[in-house]
């Protein structure tokens, strides 16, 4: 049986616009996953981060993985494009996180369902909003959610474009 999931990707060093469309490419090819498609690529600041802006997306798959399972699958595409953890929100060249699964709420070492921090994100908001205009988080609607961060920039990539605001 096939779940809904929704996956933020980010990226801040490196060629970050090429390594997020690299990493789409990895969802629409890894086992489980049925069906992939993206929201519009973001540039946006980082938020409780350093280093360059971010280039941002969501993806919504279709999976037969069970969480634990998809999110191995995310970790292993991080690897294959370097991902490093020196320390909590460094620059990254691949972040890639399950944000929310079929409307279950989950909370493990590993991971927790929704993603806890996904309502505070307008890089996360933005185009999740796209993909599913209409659903509702615990912590409210989209719109008012993206309301409340307001104040952290973004902005949409343009074809080719280099993120500047």
């Amino acid at each position: 049986m096939n779940a809904c999931a929704y996956i933020g990707l980010g990226a801040n060093l490196g060629e970050a616009r090429e390594t997020v469309l690299a990493a789409l490419a990895a969802l629409q090819t890894t086992k489980g996953i049925a069906h992939c498609e993206h929201a519009s690529l973001y540039a946006s600041d980082p938020v409780e981060a350093t280093g360059p802006v971010f280039v941002n997306t969501v993806a919504r798959v279709e999976t037969t993985l069970a969480p634990i399972c998809l999110l191995d699958a995310l970790q292993a595409i991080e690897l294959q494009h370097g991902r490093a953890r020196p320390y909590r929100n460094a620059p990254r060249t691949l972040d890639l996180d399950l944000l929310w699964y079929d409307g279950i709420n989950l909370s493990t070492p590993r991971l927790i369902l929704p993603h806890p921090r996904m309502h505070l994100r307008a890089f996360v908001l933005r185009p999740l909003k796209e993909l599913a205009p209409d659903l509702q988080l615990q912590q409210g609607s989209l719109d008012s959610l993206l309301s409340a961060c307001s104040e952290q920039k973004i902005w949409p990539l343009q074809d080719k474009a280099t993120p500047t605001p």
